[in-house]
């Protein structure tokens, strides 16, 4: 459906648009590998062509542009208090892979008013969800440019999907998977991560922030004051948090003087203390057991301030360094909240510092902060939902589901966009994991728990990376065993436990979770 078309140049600038329009852009015939981006191999030609409008993701095929890779986005927003509208204007600093003759970025509710490539006027259309762009001149291949994007938005106004967030005195944002380009013109796909730089003007009284750490605090006439971020690592387009609200920052120092940061509505700032200070302990423990140092300059949480119920559909989102949450949930005692939220840290490593090369491969996200979010609750004695207090019953538990799982949900590394979330991602990934150290064994799986962070740090990474990686560490070609547990329609047996045993499938628990439920997210077994 077209939801939006505006074109603003002499028809003679778009000649050929509609031609683009009726052809489909062919899917990738395979997944990214990790610092690779559809278009790398590509030479460029003599005639400048209009650059694909997908990076063919298996799970949303429409995600995404090709022709070009984001190096750096500069975010300028103001938010207005009174209209509760933002205005904005985003720079992104690109280099192209070929020549292009046109160029799109993914747009979803922007009102656009003006574009410029080069510091020159370009012409642009909003169709569906992307942004078109035809500059003044043709881009040549394997060179940089500048995009500079002036547009408002409303955080409130209805779309068929949304990463704002309204809260009575402002807005977060909650941009995964693929929303981003609802709050920012952007190449909305994981496998293109960016540095950020941000500036948020608000009024007097509340307050700004973003990823990263604060570079800047500038007051303004009219009562307003512009704060300005920066982020010193890359982040995807679905991990960018930016807020508004009346806000106290909370500092406390981490573990080798890691400054922790906490944006916390300031009524409730008192009642959620114990939950804020239950960090440093937390990130201890997580940099001891994977063997590496917190990867990122902060952290902290961010309890948006609001109680609807239905302000975003999950209880925890990773954005980078600043972790959103539903305030009530971080209002229960620390045997309630601490998997969880050592779940939603764990994503600062498998998911934040190592991104999702595509959706498909969303399991080495969930599945490894399930893993140690649920091996941290065990350490400590807390049953959970089921009132298990093992790894090993509740794999157990999980072993006898894999074939109704497998029939409802697909297999594990094969998803689609109406069970992404589903629990096969999350258990399911776990259970995966713990087959493959039953087969390794522990001092193996943690070597390749590591090298596999180590090597695409700061990059993006594929199942068949992993894969890769756990064959060269442990010496053997790993690639059957866990193919056959990401992939399969069956459940193998269960390394070390010949005596488990898989339910038998029912046709009539065939639906889903998350068809039951809608798209949630909620469907770690951490909560």
């Amino acid at each position: 459906m077209r939801h939006r078309t505006r074109v603003t140049a002499p028809a003679v600038a778009l000649l050929g648009t509609a031609a683009v329009l009726a052809t489909g852009a062919p899917a990738l015939a395979r997944p990214f590998s990790a610092g690779e981006k559809s278009g790398d191999a590509r030479t460029g030609g003599s005639t400048p062509a209009p650059g694909s409008e997908t990076l063919g993701d298996p799970v949303y095929p429409a995600l995404g542009n090709d022709g070009y890779h984001v190096h750096a986005y500069d975010l300028d927003l103001a938010y207005d208090a009174t209209t509760r509208l933002v205005d904005a204007t985003a720079t992104l600093r690109i280099r192209t892979t070929q020549d292009l003759s046109r160029l799109s970025l993914d747009a979803l509710g922007l009102d656009v008013s003006a574009v410029r490539v080069d510091g020159r006027d370009a012409a642009f259309e909003q169709a569906d969800e992307k942004l078109r762009i035809t500059p003044a001149r043709p881009l040549c291949a394997r060179t940089d440019a500048t995009v500079f994007v002036t547009y408002s938005a409303d955080p409130r106004r209805t779309l068929p999907h949304t990463a704002w967030v309204p809260t009575p005195d402002g807005f977060a944002i909650c941009p995964q998977p693929n929303s981003a380009h609802t709050v920012f013109p952007c190449n909305d796909h994981p496998s293109d991560k960016a540095g950020f730089t941000f500036r948020i003007t608000v009024p007097s009284g509340l307050r700004g922030v973003a990823n990263g750490l604060l570079t800047g605090v500038e007051k303004l006439p009219g009562d307003r004051t512009a704060y300005a971020y920066r982020s010193r690592s890359p982040i995807a387009t679905e991990l960018v948090q930016i807020t508004v609200g009346d806000y106290v920052v909370k500092d406390r120092p981490g573990p080798h003087g890691l400054p922790l940061r906490d944006v916390v509505p300031a009524a409730r700032a008192a009642a959620l203390e114990p939950a804020l200070a239950l960090t440093p302990g937390q990130v201890a423990w997580l940099e001891d057991r994977l063997g590496a140092a917190f990867p990122f300059e902060t952290y902290g949480l961010l309890p948006c301030n609001s109680d609807d119920p239905d302000a975003f559909d999950f209880t925890g989102l990773e954005t980078q360094t600043l972790t959103l949450y539903k305030p009530n949930f971080l209002l229960q005692g620390e045997a309630k909240i601490g998997s969880h939220m050592m779940h939603e840290l764990v994503h600062s490593y498998f998911g934040n510092l190592v991104s999702p090369a595509t959706w498909a491969d969303l399991w080495l996200n969930e599945g490894h902060a399930d893993f140690y979010g649920l091996l941290y609750r065990y350490e400590r004695g807390w049953p959970d939902s089921l009132g298990l207090t093992t790894m090993e019953a509740r794999m157990k538990d999980t072993y006898a589901r894999g074939d109704q799982w497998r029939h409802d949900s697909g297999p594990v590394a094969a998803p689609n966009e109406v069970d992404l979330f589903d629990s096969q991602r999350y258990l399911g990934g776990v259970l995966v994991l713990y087959a493959f150290r039953e087969l390794v064994g522990e001092d193996a799986f943690h070597a390749v728990e590591r090298t596999f962070l180590d090597r695409f740090r700061r990059r993006s990474a594929s199942t068949e990376d992993y894969i890769a990686v756990a064959g060269e560490v442990t010496g053997q070609d790993r690639s059957g065993f866990l193919r056959d547990w990401l992939y399969g329609t069956t459940t193998p047996r269960m390394p070390g436990h010949p005596d488990w045993t898989v339910t038998p499938v029912t046709p009539s628990l065939a639906t889903p979770h998350s068809l039951r439920g809608g798209h949630h997210h909620d469907n770690s077994a951490t909560l």
